[in-house]
Parts: C-alpha cells; sequence; structure tokens
C-alpha cells in the first residue's frame, strides 16, 4: 500500500553525544532516516545534542532542535510544532529509551503522537530480560537459562540454580554496560551489584554461560505487510564471551552450514514477525554450539542498530533509508533498489566478496584499565575492509586500523615468547589476532590455539595459510626471482608491499616497482548489492588483484578528500562532518568529487554523497593507486584530522598537490623549534620550549625551561602521551616510554603556564582577508586537554585586550604560514598576556560546535577557499547567536571501573554535546564556573 498520507510531520530522535557502545553509526542511520522522509515531502524536525554530526547539520532535516535528550525538550518540540510521527529507531539506545520515558509520562498521547517503526509494547518486548525469555520461548524458540533479578538476594538465589560459569545482563543498557561474564562464585557479588546499578531498571538478567560458541548476526528488515528480508549474516569470528562490538566480525558467514543457515533465517524471521506493531530495520542475535549446530537465541533489537551501518556498507543495501520508508506505510515491495534503480527493494544481496570488521581500542587513554576483553564493549570505533577473499579483507583491516600495522604480521611487531603469546592467546585482549598469527608462525598446533580462543578452525587455517606462504616466500633472495603467479598470491592474500619487503629484507619501493613491472596492479570492483546480477551505477568501488577494473574514469577534473579512518578518542565523528561539507563545496565548484575513507559508520561513506567512493585503508599503498588511476587535480587533507595531515609530506614528493595550505605550512606549524623560532620572528610571546630525540638532552631542555614543563611526542592527536612532569625523574621515566611506543618521533618540552586561562581561535584565511569563525574560552584552565575541557562561545571572562591580541595573533600567523583554507590557534592567557600554545593548518575539533553555534557553513566556505574558487568577500556571513554557546566534553569512564579518571593534558572524552544558556546567570554555566575556580584553587 502508499504510504500513510495522515503523517506530514516527523520528529526523529538522535542518540546524543559519542560513547562507548552508542558512535557516528547512528548519525548515519539518522541522517539517511531525514533524507529519506523528506524526499516523501514530509516534514523533519529532529533532536540531538551533538554538535559534531551531520545529523544535526541544517541542510538534514527541516528543523534542527539541539537541545538536551530528555522529556522536557520533546515537550518544547510538541509545543511549538504539529508533530504527526515520533521515530525512536534511529538514535539507538537513548532514543528508544527516551521514547519508553515520554511514553511512560504520557506525552504521546497528550500531544496525539504516534511512534512510528515499532511501538511501545514491542520495545519493552525485548529490552525486557523477563519479558522477552518468556516471549522466545513461547514461539519455540530456545534461550540460555536464566532468571530475572531485580534485587541482590534475587541475583545470589539465581546463581545457585544456574551454577557458574554465568553472564550478567543487565536492562535496558547500551554496549553491554555493567554485563560480564563471573566464572567463580567469589566474583558474583561484585559483578552483581555492578550490573544492578547500570541498569535504569535495576533489574538483570543471570544467564548460563554458552561460553565458546559461535556468534552470528542478521539485519533485517519488515514491512507492514509482514514482510521480511534478511540483509545480511555477520559471523563473529570471536567467540561467544566477546561483545560483538569488540569482535572482529565477517560477512557473508563463513562457517556455517546451509541446513544451520536456513534455521537461523527461519527462526530471525519468526521472532521478527512474533514482535507486533513493527516496520523498519532489526537485529537478531544468535549463539550456535559448534558441537550439535543447536541454537539459542541471544537478543533482538527493534531498531536501526550499531550493525546496521555496517551491514549497509557491507551490502550497499540502505537500511536506514529504506526503514524509514517502511516506518511510514511503505511495503518493501513498492520501493525501489537504491543501487540498480531497477529492481525491488524486497530482495536480499548478494555478496560477490568478503568483508572484514575490525574494532578500535583507545586503551592507552585509560591507565589501569583492564584490556581484557569480555560482555561489556570497550573499542571506540571501528574499520570495514573489503576483498575478494577473507585474507584480503582481514589484512586490509590491519592496515585500515592507524596502529601502524602494515597487516597482519611480518611488519616487524610480531612476538616471539611462546609463553607471552600463549597466555594473550587464553586472556583475550584487542591484539589476539595477531598473536595468533604469532603462535600459529611458532608452531603451536592449530588444536591448541583452538583449544585456547575457541575460534572456529575454518578461520584458524585461513591465517595458518599465510605462514605457510611466508614461509614459501623466504626461499626468494631478491624481488626479481618471485613468480608473477606466486606474487599475485600473496597480493590477493592481502599482503603489503611493506610486509614483503620487510620479509626480504628490502625497501618498500623495490617490492612495488618489481611487482607493477610484472602486471600486479589494482583493480577496482564495484559494491552493486546484486554480484552483477543486474545492472547497476553505484560509484562505490573497493581495490583488488581482478583482471577486469570496473572503475571508469571520468574525462571530469577531481579532487579527492581523505577520509580520517576509524573514530578514536581525540578524532572522531567531527571530522566526517568536515569531510562531507568539503564534499559538497566540491561539487558546487563543478569538480567530480572523490572520497576515500575506511569507517563504516559515517555518513561520507554512504554510497551517494561523493561522486565516487574508495571504500579502502587510509594507507599510502593503496592511496598511491588510486591517485594513479584517478589523476585528480588535488587532494585535500585539511578536513580528515591527523591521520589525513600525516600523509601530506608523502603526497608532496611523490608530485601530488595538496588543495589548501601546503606541507610546508604544515610541517612549520607542527615543528616546534622552526614554529617557535617563527613566533619569535613575530614578536609573538611563547612558552620556552625545547625539542629532542634524546633524553639526557631532554632533562637538560627541561631544566633550561624549568619545571613544571608539559611533554609529548610530535605529530600526535588528542594529546597522546602528554604529561605534566615535575622533576627530572618523572621526565627520564616518560620520555623513555614516548622513545618505545613512538620511537621516530621527536619529544616536545613546553613551559607550563600555571594558572592560565586557555582559549582557542579557529579561522578561515585566503591569502587577502581573515574570518574569525569562532573564538572559545575554556572553562577548566591550561593544562586540561582542550578536548576535555567545557568552552564557552563567545569567551565570558576574557578582556576585551586579550581577544583582539588574539585576532591580531591568529591574523599574523595565518599570513606568515601561508594558510589557504583552515587554520585553529590555541592560547594561553596568563594576567592579560596573550601566550600562542600551538596552531594547526587544518579542521579541528571545535570546528563543528562553532558552525552549528552560529549556523554557518564553515566548512563548505573553507573549502572554497582550499580550491580557489571563492574568496572570503564572495560569501555574505551572518552569525545567529543569542547567549552563549557551551561545548560539555562526554566520558565513557563507565566502562572502565578502576581506570584513572584524572583530566589532564592528554585527552580523554569520547564525544562531546552542546548547551545553549542566554546568560552567565544560568545555572548550568555557574556549576561548570564553580569547577574551573576549584581547579584554580589546587
Amino acid at each position: 500500500m502508499p504510504r500513510d498520507t495522515s503523517i506530514k510531520s516527523v520528529l526523529i530522535i538522535g542518540s546524543g553525544p559519542i560513547v562507548i557502545g552508542q558512535a557516528c553509526e547512528f548519525d548515519y542511520s539518522g541522517t539517511q532516516a531525514s533524507r529519506s522522509l523528506m524526499e516523501e515531502g514530509i516534514e523533519v524536525s529532529l533532536i540531538n545534542s551533538n554538535p559534531a554530526t551531520i545529523m544535526t547539520d541544517p541542510m538534514t532535516a527541516d528543523h534542527i532542535y539541539l537541545l538536551p535528550l530528555n522529556v522536557d525538550s520533546l515537550r518544547q518540540i510538541l509545543t511549538e510544532r504539529k508533530i504527526d510521527a515520533v521515530l525512536a529507531t534511529m538514535g539507538g539506545q537513548t532514543a528508544l529509551n527516551l521514547a519508553i520515558e515520554a511514553g511512560k509520562q504520557g506525552l504521546w498521547k497528550e500531544f496525539g503522537v504516534k511512534l512510528i517503526g515499532v511501538d511501545l509494547e514491542a520495545i519493552d518486548l525485548a529490552e525486557n530480560r523477563e519479558s522477552f525469555k518468556a516471549h522466545v520461548k513461547s514461539i519455540g524458540l530456545h534461550v540460555a537459562p536464566s532468571f530475572i533479578a531485580n534485587s541482590f538476594l534475587e541475583g545470589k538465589d539465581a546463581s545457585q540454580k544456574i551454577g557458574f560459569p554465568l553472564v550478567i545482563r543487565p536492562s535496558y543498557t547500551l554496549g553491554g554496560t555493567g554485563g560480564g561474564f563471573v566464572m567463580e562464585e567469589k566474583d558474583f557479588d561484585e559483578a552483581l551489584r555492578r550490573g544492578l546499578n547500570a541498569s535504569p531498571t535495576h533489574e538483570v538478567l543471570v544467564e548460563k554461560a554458552v561460553l565458546g560458541w559461535k556468534e552470528f548476526e542478521l539485519e533485517l528488515l519488515r514491512d507492514a505487510n509482514d514482510n521480511v528480508v534478511i540483509i545480511c549474516t555477520v559471523e563473529n569470528l570471536d567467540p561467544m564471551g566477546i561483545h560483538t562490538g569488540d569482535s572482529i566480525t565477517v560477512a557473508p558467514a563463513m562457517t556455517l552450514s546451509d541446513r544451520a543457515y536456513q534455521e537461523m533465517r527461519n527462526q530471525a524471521i519468526k521472532l521478527m514477525r512474533s514482535l507486533g506493531n513493527f516496520a523498519g530495520g532489526c537485529n537478531v542475535q544468535f549463539a550456535l554450539d559448534p558441537e550439535t549446530e543447536n541454537l539459542i537465541c541471544i537478543e533482538i533489537n527493534p531498531r536501526v542498530s550499531r550493525s546496521s551501518a555496517l551491514a549497509s556498507k557491507a551490502t550497499g543495501y540502505p537500511i536506514a533509508k529504506i526503514a524509514a520508508k517502511l516506518a511510514i506505510g511503505y511495503h518493501l515491495d513498492e520501493l525501489k533498489n537504491q543501487i540498480t534503480k531497477t529492481t525491488s527493494a524486497y530482495f536480499e544481496p548478494t555478496l560477490d566478496y568478503v568483508i572484514v570488521k575490525m574494532p578500535r581500542w583507545n586503551f592507552e587513554k585509560f591507565y589501569g584499565s583492564d584490556h581484557v576483553l569480555g560482555l561489556q564493549m570497550k573499542s571506540v570505533g571501528e574499520v570495514m575492509a573489503i576483498g575478494r577473499t577473507f585474507l584480503e579483507a582481514l589484512q586490509k583491516a590491519c592496515q585500515s586500523q592507524e596502529n601502524n600495522r602494515a597487516g597482519l604480521g611480518a611488519d616487524k611487531k610480531e612476538w616471539i615468547r611462546t609463553e607471552d603469546i600463549l597466555s594473550r592467546l587464553e586472556k583475550v585482549s584487542d591484539d589476539r589476532i595477531y598473536r595468533v598469527k604469532d603462535a600459529l608462525r611458532l608452531g603451536v598446533p592449530l588444536k591448541s590455539v583452538h583449544k585456547l580462543t575457541k575460534i572456529d578452525p575454518w578461520f584458524l587455517q585461513q591465517i595458518k595459510t599465510l605462514v605457510q606462504l611466508e614461509n614459501q616466500f623466504m626461499a626468494y633472495n631478491v624481488p626479481e626471482d618471485i613468480p608473477e603467479a606466486f606474487m599475485r598470491e600473496l597480493k590477493v592474500s592481502g599482503y603489503s608491499d611493506a610486509q614483503l619487503a620487510w620479509l626480504m629484507r628490502v625497501e618498500e619501493i623495490d617490492i612495488e616497482k618489481y611487482r607493477k613491472k610484472i602486471g600486479v596492479t589494482r583493480t577496482y570492483k564495484m559494491v552493486d548489492t546484486c554480484a552483477a546480477e543486474f545492472e547497476a551505477q553505484t560509484p562505490y568501488f573497493y581495490s583488488t588483484f581482478d583482471s577486469e577494473n570496473e572503475s571508469i574514469v571520468s574525462d571530469k577534473k577531481k579532487i579527492i578528500v581523505l577520509g580520517s579512518g576509524p573514530n578514536r578518542i581525540g578524532q572522531g565523528i567531527e571530522f566526517d562532518y568536515c569531510c562531507v561539507h568539503g564534499i559538497m563545496a566540491i561539487k558546487e565548484a563543478g569538480y567530480e568529487s572523490i572520497m576515500i575513507n575506511c569507517n563504516p559508520e559515517t555518513v561520507s561513506t554512504d554510497f551517494d554523497i561523493a561522486d565516487k567512493l574508495y571504500f579502502e585503508p587510509i594507507y599510502w599503498e593503496h592511496l598511491k593507486e588510486i591517485l594513479e588511476l584517478e589523476k585528480p587535480e588535488g587532494v585535500i587533507v585539511q578536513l580528515g584530522g591527523q591521520t589525513a595531515l600525516k600523509l601530506a609530506e608523502t603526497l608532496e614528493k611523490n608530485g601530488y598537490k595538496i588543495i589548501g595550505s601546503d606541507f610546508e605550512a604544515m610541517d612549520l606549524a607542527e615543528d616546534r623549534g622552526r614554529f617557535s623560532d617563527l613566533l619569535k620572528e613575530l614578536d609573538i610571546p611563547y612558552p620556552r620550549y625545547g625539542a629532542s630525540d634524546d633524553v639526557e638532552e631532554t632533562i637538560k631542555i627541561a631544566n633550561e625551561v624549568s619545571y613544571p614543563v608539559l611533554v609529548r611526542p610530535s605529530y600526535v592527536l588528542g594529546g597522546q602521551r602528554m604529561r605534566i612532569v615535575i622533576n627530572d625523574e618523572e621526565l627520564e621515566r616518560h620520555v623513555l616510554s614516548i622513545f618505545k611506543h613512538m620511537p621516530n618521533n621527536k619529544v616536545l618540552i613546553d613551559q607550563f603556564l600555571e594558572r592560565a586561562k586557555e582559549a582557542e581561535v579557529d579561522a578561515i584565511y585566503d591569502g587577502d582577508e581573515l574570518m574569525i569563525m569562532g573564538i572559545m574560552e575554556h572553562i577548566e584552565p591550561a593544562g586540561i586537554h582542550s578536548g576535555d575541557s567545557s568552552a564557552m562561545l563567545p569567551t565570558y571572562s576574557l578582556s576585551e585586550k586579550a581577544v583582539e591580541t588574539m585576532k591580531l595573533y591568529t591574523a599574523k600567523l595565518a599570513k606568515a604560514l601561508n594558510i589557504r583554507g583552515l587554520i585553529n590557534i590555541q592560547f594561553a592567557i596568563k594576567d592579560d598576556n596573550v601566550f600562542v600554545i600551538e596552531a594547526n593548518p587544518r579542521a579541528s575539533r571545535t570546528t563543528p560546535f562553532i558552525a552549528k553555534a552560529y549556523q554557518v557553513p564553515f566548512l563548505k566556505i573553507a573549502t572554497h577557499i582550499m580550491m580557489g574558487t571563492k574568496k572570503l568577500k564572495d560569501f555574505d556571513v551572518e552569525k545567529k547567536l543569542e547567549g552563549y554557546a557551551i561545548k560539555v566534553p562526554v566520558f565513557s569512564f563507565d566502562k572502565f571501573p578502576n581506570v584513572d579518571k584524572q583530566l589532564g593534558p592528554e585527552m580523554k572524552s569520547t564525544g562531546e554535546k552542546i548547551h545553549f544558556i542566554k546568560d552567565l546567570n544560568d545555572p548550568f554555566f555557574r556549576k561548570l564556573d564553580k569547577e574551573r575556580s576549584m581547579y584554580l584553587s589546587r
């Protein structure tokens, strides 16, 4: 049937700030849903408190509400606007919980608003552990033996009935918060208390542990006519016991028998159809006994989930876009496949490739944290890689992680002590997949590795194949000895040139030149949802080593945008926002826009954002072959954070034009010695400093500068390994740690200005004019990383003289650095004297916040300046802000109970939210200002 014409306006609830367990995948789904509804002529209002998202950009919806996600905010919107329906399935657990709370308070009924996509009863059925267990049993499916506990006594009783090991799963939480395995009775009491406290309803499920079983996820869509399609079946490489967000996952499923696959499909469809009023996307998780292939249902999420974004990018099927249309009444057979444009959306995608998702962790930011993985999610981001084989996709995923790995091993970082490796296999940590390879390389039997890890033998045999290929490779002494067929086999197995060079002890360029000479080069295949069964025009490609290239190069002038790779602390969703706006400006200027990125959670990797999308690692070998194919006018690196910026020198050395500020400007800003010399020349004050690659020299500099000093490695993001130290002993210990983990980096030593205020300026420079986007004053004092500090826009306590001085210094630096585009400068202000701390000639973490606060598309303006297609005088900018906007950092310390929560120069926050106040008497601000006073008094 056609869509429900009574729905003329819809409110979409977003997911709020990024936290572990709920990241930018919901920016992607919310943005896609909004665009889908607007296509139908529906007026879309959207509420979210996260300023770093495309979802909260004015172009995404008719009305954007940057408000706290609470019932009062919903009431404000419903009072201001005539809303017919609310869509709460695109904002993760946060949106669902808010919809439930609003329903309990009678808000929807009071304003005559209906929930679309899913009703409250279906949400409660899926989220309430006891109800879900009873429901699954009632339809003839199976769950693990379990009991609900709402008190400590009930939990203890349940553990006696089930026995150990067991699992604790709190109700209504995200990312497995508060959950975990309990192997022995002595650990149960503490785990139970943690679970009960984590649940907003003080309820946990105490469940028998099915350790070692295999875990699978199915992504489904259902319409109001009870039609169901399965979009993707995802297999967890890691067995049950590790949160799916922390597990390496593979699609399509690799180790399922046909009988088990069909049974899993049937059960998932039966479960989804039993949910009642439901039309949209759904995620179902199963555990499978590897011995008997018996299935138990773990959970069902009646909403677009973390895996929905992955499944969309893996298949090319826009799940959120179709789910939004199903929510307003369409049936699957009435909608078109967005890729082929000719076939129906009522089909199941076919994959003629393999995808591997690999999580990205940031344990180094959480000192004292437990690195062992379990039911509670700890990763901060993820990458996805596509290849013709599992091994190709797996090694590309390793290259995408940005942890200085060239692939799965064979890159100078292997472990060699068998005892350490076996211990790591048993205690699952972020590097277990590398230790599996090390174990097999050292001759540990495959059966022993399987016994310790419970990873399916098929995956282990695949990894062992790499060991065998490397042993075979060792027979060759120089690249010219390698037969063409074997070189091709190595590359199809995912090996980078750097890995082969390391194994042969030659230079990477030697491998590259030889393989290209013998014709072993990348070709690009299309992600088309149908394995080329139907003609498709999607501009979505991945690389492999096939004979046919499907990426047809146009004769248009092109500009490439380098994405920011996986989310991590210090570089998150805000840079994806920047990239999307850059792509829009490139299109406006008449160029073909090309996006390169490997993050499946993002809007920038949606198939219809750029003119062409290469889903590839931000890794030089992959990037270089795309550049050789496309021959762009240039590459934009200012928008992708430190990830893209670090490739600027390589791009320049290889003759590729950097659009906007050149490498010289970037290097001058990053080289502390040269930058300080420039500041001196410009008569701009700066803290005393020094730079060194030697421990003794570092101590000498620190004593000349005088303690306390700020110590940090060069070329890092998020204040990585930055510390304030107060004596020689502390300094020596920390510098040795930097050299151990970052042997190629210099150490920078700066005088620390105690009790100083901190502020930052974001600006655009076109060579003639300077546009100050915003001047923010940090509420915490200098010494707290800017990403962890609340910040006010505009300033609230700095003198007019200090503000004017910052503007003057910004203009001087922008001109001296020859900036074209964006620059962010951080200042310390002490006794009204202004010091420059650092300058970043790129988009900053705060750029989206300023753009949202003032309602100005600064990123599009900046991209035009970079390209030289417009000057600042061509833009009529009107800033709209009544009162003040406050950027408030958000942390995920709840995932790491024993971690050091003390804030300092190294960033720890995972996200941010925006809060507006009319004046400085606002209670919200007074609380933050009081906290600053406490910091200053310490």
